[in-house]
């Protein structure tokens, strides 16, 4: 039996990871990876094997840096199932379909580029053949159905006709719902049959809702072997879902090997506790300013978490009752997901919120936009607000447009509640917000370039810990030490590579053999 390391291998996003035995072939997850978009598309093109030698697949959420490659296996005669929670494949229905989209539109984007840019050189070649240049021109004007979006049948007619290399989505919405057919969704702790003398057993990870550990036990040679895989591990006390589980079956407790995060393998987060009066703090701090609150956020998890705590915040009369916009169309569509779903839900949110005949994530305040024209009216409104949008690392999506019109007056907050990776937009912001404010705001702001526009970054970046997904390296080392584990080997993955090798140092210190394994790997455990 051995396992190799195919993604979020001393990186965070793109996970990967596949089970061998004599008899079948087990991954899991099949992320994309994220950041820019030609290191990215390379990455995520090739798959490092043919689907077809697949048993099935594991997945341990549904974040698309974890599922967001399925549906590259499904539409390559992939022939197994995907095992995951109930609440994940639901989940899923609505996050690959958007990763599709996305997909298709980048194409749609980087095509009309392609096009006009072949146009431009045509018509500078031909200087003064007035018919021929005035072709061109009528042929341009039909690249774009309006002014913010390119004509993709016009488009792919005149790579065509002028026969060009054009580019092709990773995959497409029908291909994204061809792999919603593959799902199979389980409770938690229940054994499933995921291979020959093998089963899988899902525990919850408390990362976001459905998140799961994967226990894995074989038996190969007259041999058992037990593999655990982490997924993403969540913080504990934290709102809405249970805490990450600590007691593991008989059967589950002796692991060969854990394929465990390290995200924050050498960082520490503010304490949950701490969360409300921070937020508290920053709520009161902008309405004084009379300004607006902008905060990219991740539509799975972390949208809900947010409106979580503003609503029990605005029940105690703890702020002013700002308006609250939840510009994702994805984020609404996964907040019923989380209605659907609470019988994963913690004490906690079922005593403040359910029992008394509440919807933890609905209240008077707040408003889920529900078209492209209400976005950018929101844009321009200038009196005290929330804003709520993807992307979470500001990389696309609705929360550039608010950032283009707030990021310059220093009435505003941005608020980073979540992971920023490298290269990102939002990291940027982040370290350049952070390093102004420290600075004592003197000077001339720091510019950013998104848009293809420079902007100063004069609003307020305040970043609050407490509302990461993802468990510190204390945490992390409580699952080691708590839990009723019993580790021979761990492997240390998701995290990059300072944060892993950090991590890794620290848990040999405790007399853990660890390894931070690289892209290709193989371990053996026989």
């Amino acid at each position: 039996m051995n396992v190799t390391f195919y993604g979020a291998v001393r990186e965070v996003t793109g996970s990967m990871h596949l089970l061998t035995t004599e008899h079948d072939r087990i991954l899991l997850d099949c992320g994309l990876f994220q950041g820019r978009r030609k290191e990215t598309r390379e990455k995520n093109t090739v798959i490092p094997f043919d689907p077809r030698i697949l048993t099935n697949i594991v997945l341990s959420h549904a974040h698309i840096d974890h599922s967001g490659r399925l549906p590259l296996l499904t539409k390559h005669d992939f022939a197994g199932r995907i095992v995951c929670t109930r609440a994940t494949a639901a989940a899923c229905e609505y996050l690959l379909l958007d990763s599709a989209h996305i997909q298709e539109s980048d194409a749609d984007y980087l095509n009309y580029k392609i096009v006009r840019s072949a146009l431009h050189k045509m018509e500078t070649s031909m200087g003064t053949k007035k018919g021929s240049k005035k072709d061109a021109d009528r042929l341009k004007k039909l690249l774009k159905k309006n002014r913010r979006h390119p004509d993709a049948e016009t488009v792919n007619q005149l790579i065509n006709e002028y026969h060009l290399e054009g580019v092709h989505p990773l995959y497409t919405v029908e291909d994204a719902q061809q792999a919603l057919s593959f799902f199979d969704g389980y409770p938690y702790r229940h054994p499933i049959s995921i291979g020959r003398e093998m089963t899988c057993t899902l525990y919850d990870a408390g990362h976001i809702l459905g998140s799961a550990f994967s226990l894995i036990r074989a038996r190969e040679n007259g041999r058992n072997f037990t593999i655990g895989f982490s997924g993403d591990m969540g913080r504990f006390d934290k709102p809405i879902i249970e805490d990450p589980t600590l007691s593991f079956d008989d059967q589950d407790r002796e692991l060969d090997l854990l394929i465990m995060e390290s995200t924050y393998g050498d960082r520490l987060h503010e304490p949950v506790v701490d969360l409300k009066p921070k937020l508290k703090q920053v709520l009161a701090d902008t309405y004084d300013r009379g300004g607006t609150i902008l905060i990219p956020s991740f539509a799975f998890g972390r949208t809900q978490e947010l409106l979580y705590v503003i609503h029990e915040l605005y029940n105690e009369n703890e702020v002013p009752r700002f308006p609250v916009y939840v510009d994702s169309p994805l984020a609404t569509k996964i907040t019923r997901v989380f209605a659907e779903h609470p019988e994963v839900y913690d004490q906690e949110t079922h005593e403040a919120f359910l029992q008394q005949g509440k919807n933890p994530f609905q209240f008077d305040q707040v408003n889920f936009v529900k078209s492209v024209e209400e976005s950018m009216a929101l844009n321009r409104d200038k009196t005290p607000h929330i804003v709520v949008a993807a992307s979470g690392m500001c990389e696309a999506g609705r929360i550039l447009h608010h950032l283009r019109h707030k990021i310059h007056d220093s009435k505003n907050t941005i608020l980073i509640v979540g992971y920023m990776a490298q290269h990102t937009l939002g990291r940027r912001i982040l370290e350049q917000g952070e390093a102004y404010e420290k600075s004592g705001r003197k000077g001339k702001a720091p510019l950013l370039r998104f848009m293809n526009k420079e902007y100063p970054l004069k609003a307020r970046v305040v970043k609050l810990g407490g509302f990461s997904a993802h468990a510190d390296k204390n945490e992390m080392r409580r699952l080691l030490q708590e839990s009723n584990l019993k580790i021979k080997r761990i492997a240390l993955i998701h995290g990059e590579e300072e944060q892993s090798l950090a991590f890794a140092d620290d848990l040999k210190k405790d007399g853990l053999a660890v390894v931070v394994p690289r892209k290709g790997e193989t371990l053996n455990l026989t």
